[in-house]
């Protein structure tokens, strides 16, 4: 069972949505994760440890080092959650739309 508060919160900060974003890619190594980010492996390390306790990476010892590997079925839980508000906001950008022609003639 996916925690979608735990999804979320750890969504919330951009180095960790960075983080996600290279493990799309392919698995990682946290010293590979840390190389091209402002901070140390011991940071990176304690942002890696909350994607993983909301369920968005796994990792993996590979001799000394450790592999993460991106875990998607959070992401499809918090999108399919997200999908079930998304009539309002597009009838909201409708409205918008509608407001904003209106005030160009």
């Amino acid at each position: 069972m996916v925690n979608l508060s735990l999804t979320f919160g750890a969504l919330s900060d951009p180095t960790r949505r960075s983080l996600v974003a290279s493990l799309a890619g392919a698995p990682h190594t946290i010293a590979d994760l840390a190389a091209p980010l402002p901070m140390s492996l011991v940071a990176v390390s304690k942002h890696v440890s909350v994607l993983e306790r909301a369920g968005l990476l796994s990792r993996r010892r590979v001799g000394r080092a450790q592999l993460c590997t991106f875990t998607p079925e959070p992401m499809a839980s918090a999108s399919a959650w997200l999908s079930r508000y998304e009539s309002f906001w597009n009838a909201r950008a409708d409205s918008l739309e509608q407001f904003l022609a209106e005030e160009e003639r």
